[in-house]
């Protein structure tokens, strides 16, 4: 008995002797957020990268090499962003949830990952984010945010130091096995819900109990300039351009301020996202920028995105100890994968109200609902 518990205990000092890995999304500022990591013992990644989703799949290979490069605790890889990063925090929590034990974001604009169509309340249970703006609560995109209940904690950002923002990231760590897991995509390239993984899609599996946690993105209008960024918080005149990309060709300059739309005066940046969101229809309106002490005329169009993703799928697993039970609810999920930790074995499989397996081993499981009846198998890795 004294070897196996000196055995376990050997294992548990091993992990805690792993670093932490921060994750940083805006490389401006590295210096001195990779001198903060390095005073906490942290590892540290930083990388640029867009909203999108393929920089998103970029970034998993990124974090998990580096996971492992740096043999790095993969129960506390921290997220960070500042400025033009966080509408890339934002995404990634929402598109690898899986991957981060919690998020951080200062300052920047949310709106562009809200348009982006790809935020899920649901991906976010178990990734707390917080986010350091003084943004007003009122913003469309607070509102759309906490209407999805998106896992959101807003703290004012004027007075806030990154020494406090590292201390609160450090107060987490993450269950790589959490009991109950929750996890919404619409996308293929994005299946993983933890332990458990979408392998087959099929919009005819309904489910009315699930409904969709999508953060409704509004209209998503913006104008047809080339991507730039400006301080959603910040006072006018106008909207202050203040990140543009370095191959931008496109009419605006760093520090114009767009100080009309269409023939309307636009106060702040505030107002400016206020009529963007509430404009439903594709048109010509020219814009006034105020460059310097000079104002020029730019003609220009308002776009609205193509929407992606218009169906989407969602699954839920509880692992229920005293009846040593996994239940799965989902919807438009033909086939999963379900990773079984050795401590929950063994364990009945229930999948919308069927026992697909009785699961004797840990490791892989394939389910499928594609037949009459379901079929379960170990995983090909597994056997």
């Amino acid at each position: 008995m004294r070897l196996v518990t000196l055995f376990w205990l050997a294992l548990a000092l091993g992990a805690e002797d792993k670093a932490p890995l921060l994750v940083f999304l805006d490389p401006s500022p590295r210096d001195a957020w990779e001198r903060l990591a390095a005073a906490r013992g942290w590892r540290f990644l930083a990388t640029s990268l867009p909203p999108s989703d393929p920089a998103m799949k970029s970034l998993e290979s990124q974090v998990r090499e580096a996971i492992g490069r740096f043999g790095a605790d993969p129960e506390r890889v921290y997220l960070a962003g500042q400025g033009n990063g966080v509408p890339a925090v934002f995404l990634a929590a929402s598109r690898l949830p899986g991957l981060w034990t919690a998020a951080l974001a200062i300052g920047g604009n949310v709106r562009p990952a809200v348009n982006s169509n790809r935020l899920f309340g649901a991906n976010t249970q178990l990734v707390p984010l917080l986010w350091y703006t003084d943004t007003p609560s009122d913003d469309p995109s607070r509102r759309r945010l906490a209407a999805a209940e998106f896992n959101l904690e807003v703290r004012p950002a004027q007075g806030a130091t990154a020494e406090q923002a590292l201390d609160w990231l450090a107060t987490h760590r993450r269950d790589l096995y959490p009991a109950s897991v929750d996890c919404e995509t619409g996308s293929p390239a994005f299946p993983r819900c933890y332990w458990l993984e979408i392998t087959g899609f099929d919009p005819r599996k309904r489910n009315d109990v699930l409904g969709t946690t999508r953060v409704n993105p509004g209209s998503g209008a913006t104008l047809n300039l080339g991507a730039f960024g400006f301080d959603a918080a910040a006072p006018g005149p106008g909207v202050e351009i203040v990140w543009l990309p370095p191959d931008y060709a496109g009419p605006l300059k760093l520090h114009d301020r767009i100080v009309s739309v269409g023939g309307k005066a636009i106060a702040d940046a505030r107002e400016y996202m206020a009529i963007m969101d509430q404009t439903f229809e594709e048109k010509a309106a020219a814009i006034v920028v105020l460059r310097g002490n000079q104002r020029q005329r730019i003609e220009a169009r308002i776009v609205l995105p193509e929407r992606q993703e218009p169906i989407t799928a969602r699954v839920q697993g509880t692992w229920l100890t005293a009846s040593r039970e996994i239940q799965i609810i989902s919807r438009a999920v033909s086939k999963l994968k379900a990773d079984v930790p050795a401590a929950w074995t063994p364990v009945s499989i229930n999948w919308n109200g069927i026992e697909v397996a009785k699961a004797a081993a840990a490791g892989c499981w394939e389910l499928s609902m594609e037949t009459d009846p379901p079929v379960a198998r170990r995983c090909e890795a597994s056997k």
